[in-house]
This record gives structure tokens, sequence and C-alpha cells, in this order.
């Protein structure tokens, strides 16, 4: 399994403290990307919260996230959360152990009084000594909010630094980024007012079996709430491991409402979903992987999107056009771009798995952030889009008709049939899956040959079969191989003179998807 070290640095720990007034609290960021390129240390926001003990309760359900492993939650994990500013407002984002459960914390301009509220992205230090102070916040006295370092503070990091380090795995980065590509295929199922909420959230099970998070439940809407139902019927919502909800208990009580999210139901397999509380002037979001044991990277259905040249090439041209905006509007980029808005939304898919763009359910649309991380490294490096790739580049795919044959390195024969655009595999991970994890990568190197096969008809150069040959019996076409587009390269701490490092050895699991 490949992985990185991730070191993030920051000037001083994050605090709460006592002033006259009321209490400050210092978010202390990292290096990150904004408008006008890296900075060391970027400054989001100077002002208060209107909601200090709602602000409090969702930070440290988003910290909680971040420390979290549900499947065998034995093994600890810690790395700090993403803060980005995206001018009238801040989300906070993390990101399991596990792999399967994602978290943002939205602090809406209705939730923050003060300054302008800047763009870009980083991480935030979120220390025990803060979350044990965040802890303790009970009333609603003025609390002060800074993201970024303090204005009288030295931005050269020539005094004493707090360095992380933790080791990321590729299948965790693609995770963490696929779950906003899984959430674009959401729509609201349910929204709950808050006595619902409250009692819909204390009656599920809490407990695990053997240590694991535990399988999935099914409700329906039914009057104001939710209610239990023994199999997945029109309208119904999954709930994939009830115990993973357990960071929204955080902020239960300030609730006004809870909306429910999810894909159509199409059979008897469990799927993602997000719950959202919504709260006075934020909103607080967990999207849960479809099971408990396998995180977001083994889902694969974004894999059609990575495996073709053109939506590369509309990656780059709309990465260009993202401008740190809260609401990604397709149309105005479409517009911008002179592109169809079929091939704005592709665009935004490949965007969305290199981490480039988060996704918002609440609003159904995309934001523009940039993951303090390789995320493109990951992206590159998914198991089943290299293998794809490499029985291309080996001449193991050949076409005939709506069959497609794949010959495996070990002999082995598996046909790929197109029906209607939908691919099945006579392998043991199609028969397993039946699409629902995405597509094999029997059926990805028959769609990059099928693509390849097109495209050279349409320039000219080969017969109506793709192949110039003119019988009828397509040869093996190997296109050329898609290229990731380029995302801002991973932040790097400057050097410090002093420094105080803090070494976390931890695990990240989830599948994937092989």
């Amino acid at each position: 399994m490949t992985r990185s070290l991730q070191a993030v640095a920051y000037t001083r720990p994050s605090a709460l403290e006592s002033a006259p007034g009321g209490r400050r609290l210092g978010l202390e960021t990292s290096r990150g990307s904004t408008p006008t390129g890296f900075e060391d240390h970027p400054r989001f926001f100077a002002g208060f919260l209107t909601s200090p003990q709602v602000a409090a309760a969702g930070l440290l359900a988003v910290a909680d996230v971040a420390a979290a492993r549900y499947y065998q939650p034995q093994l600890r994990a810690s790395l700090d959360p993403v803060v980005t500013g995206n001018g009238d407002r801040l989300r906070f984002e993390s990101f399991s152990g596990c792999g399967g459960v994602y978290a943002r914390l939205d602090v809406l301009a209705p939730g923050l009084d003060g300054d302008e509220i800047g763009h870009g992205t980083t991480n935030v230090d979120v220390n025990n000594p803060l979350r044990e102070a965040l802890s303790r916040i009970g009333t609603d006295d003025p609390l002060h909010l800074r993201v970024g370092p303090d204005e009288m503070a030295v931005t050269t990091l020539d005094g004493p630094v707090v360095e992380k380090k933790v080791p990321l795995p590729d299948r965790w980065l693609r995770g963490f980024a696929e779950a906003q590509v899984t959430a674009a295929g959401f729509d609201l199922r349910a929204e709950l007012p808050a006595a619902e909420a409250v009692r819909f959230l204390r009656s599920l099970p809490r407990g695990t079996v053997r240590g694991r998070s535990g399988g999935a439940q099914w409700v329906v809407p039914a009057g104001r709430g939710l209610r239990p139902t023994t199999r997945p019927v029109p309208g119904a919502v999954c709930l994939p491991g009830p115990d993973r909800l357990i960071a929204l208990q955080r902020v239960l009580r300030h609730a006004t409402a809870l909306r429910v999210y999810g894909p159509p139901v199409t059979g008897d397999t469990a799927l993602a979903g997000a719950w959202e509380a919504v709260l006075p002037g934020m909103r607080l979001t967990l999207t849960l992987s479809p099971d408990a044991s396998r995180g977001f990277s083994g889902e694969g259905g974004v894999l059609d999107a990575l495996a073709t040249d053109e939506a590369a090439e509309d990656a780059e041209l709309i990465a260009v056009l993202l401008a740190w905006e809260p609401r990604v509007d397709v149309g105005e980029l479409a517009a911008a771009s002179g592109l169809p808005a079929e091939r704005v939304r592709a665009a935004l898919v490949r965007l969305g798995t290199s981490g480039r763009v988060g996704y918002d359910t609440a609003e159904a649309a995309y934001f523009h952030r940039e993951l303090p991380y390789d995320a493109g490294r990951a992206e590159r490096h998914n198991p089943r889009l290299r293998s794809a790739h490499a029985l291309v580049g080996a001449g193991a795919v050949s076409l005939d008709g709506a069959i497609g044959t794949v010959t495996a390195d070990d002999g082995h024969v598996h046909r790929v049939r197109d029906d209607a655009g939908t691919l099945s595999c006579s392998c043991l991970w199609w028969a397993k899956y039946r699409g629902g994890r995405g597509p094999c990568k029997h059926a990805l190197a028959v769609r990059m040959v099928r693509r390849g096969a097109r495209a050279e008809h349409k320039n000219g150069s080969g017969s109506p079969n793709g192949n110039g040959n003119g019988n009828g019996q397509a040869t093996t076409t190997t296109p050329a191989l898609a290229q990731v587009p380029a995302p801002a390269p991973a932040p790097a701490p400057a050097p410090a003179v002093e420094r105080r490092e803090e070494f976390l050895e931890v695990r990240f699991d989830g599948g994937d998807g092989r």
C-alpha cells in the first residue's frame, strides 16, 4: 500500500484564552493554498461567533471524526481538520481514519460577525488541550474567533513551531476526495424537525459487535419522522452503521432540524448517505460510506471519468476558472469555458477526485477548495485504473461488436458486454458487486479502447470499426492514456529554527476496491 508522510507545521498551538470582554479562540493554520498562491500561514477570519456553544460543539464533532476509526475502533487515528475560506463562509472538514466517514461544519454568514472572510484552504490545529477547553464552553458569552496568525504575530517561521507528521495511504486520500463525488449523486430524502430528530438519533443503537461498527439499517419517512423498515423500499434511506452518527450527539441539543440525503434505491445493497444537522448559523454534515468495513476509496463510481482524455483536458480548463466560489454554478462555467454543461459536470467529477472541489448536499452544488494533500497522487495510483491502463498497454483487449474480450496475464479470458452503454463482465468482481462499486478493470480497459477507436474514426484515421482493417473485427486500440490534471503540489512547511515535533504513528484503513 502506497503512503506518504504528511507534515503540517504551526507557529503555535491553537488555544482558547480568556480576554477582557470575553474569550478568544485562536485557530492556527498551516501552509495552504490561496488565490495568490501558497502561503505559510494564511489568515481567513477575525471576528465573533454569534453562537459560541454551537460552534464549539460543531468543531468538536469534526475533530471527533478526524480522530476516529469506526471499523476496529480500538486503533486510533488523528489528523487535523481542513479549513476553507470561501468568502462568505468558513468550512471545517475531516475524514475518519477508517476512510468511511466524512464530516464538514459549514459556518455560514449568520454565524459570523467580523472582518471579511478570506479565500483558501489549509490545515487547522486542533489539539487535546483545545478540545478540552472547547468542551467546557457552557455559555454564550462573547467568543472571538481568529483563523490564522494574529496580526501582531511574526509570520515567518523563525520561532517555536509545532509540527505533526502523519502517514497518509493512497486509499485514504482517494476516499477523502471521492466522498465528495459520491455525495453529488444524493437528493434530499427526509427532513425532521428538532424534536423528531432528537428522538430518532437517541433511539439508534450505540454498541458494536466484536469491536466493529454495526451493519446497515433502512428507514423510511413517516409523518414528521423516520421509522425502520426491514427492506429497501422506494423512498427508503440507508443508514450504514448507525453508531457512525455518534458525532451528531455533540450538537443534538442545538439542532433545529435533521436532513437526510441519499441516492435512489435500486436494489437491496447498502448505500452511502449524508446526515445534516441544521444549526443556528451553521450546518454539520456527516457522510457515511455504504459499509463500515470499507471506505469510500473502494466505491469506484468515478473511474469512468478518470479514464478519459477529454475529461482530463476539460478539468484543466475548468480548474483555471474556479475562484474559491462557495457555490460552483455549472451554467456559468459552461458559458465561460465554452463547454457543454455535461462536460463541465464530468470535469467537476474529475476535479473532485483530485481533491480540488468539495460537494455541499444542502445546496446541491460543488464548492472550490484545494485539499492540502497530494490527492492527485492517489488518483494516479488508483489500483483498478492502473490495472486497466496496463491491460490496454499490453494489447490485452479486443473488440467484436458489443463484446469486448480481455486476456489477463494468467491467460484467463474475460468477456465484457456493452448493453446500451452499461458494461458487464464475466469476472468475479462483477459477479460479486454487479457494478455497485464501479466498473472492474476489464470493463474500464474495454471502455478505454472503445473511446480510442471512436476518436480515431472521428479523426478519419480508422474504419467504422475503429481499427482500419474493415473486417468487422476490431483489433486492440490503445488510446493515449488519460493524463490526470496536476493539482497544486502538497504544501510543505518552511524551515524552522526550533521545532516541537509530534510523530503520529497511526493507521488509516478502507477498501481499495481492487
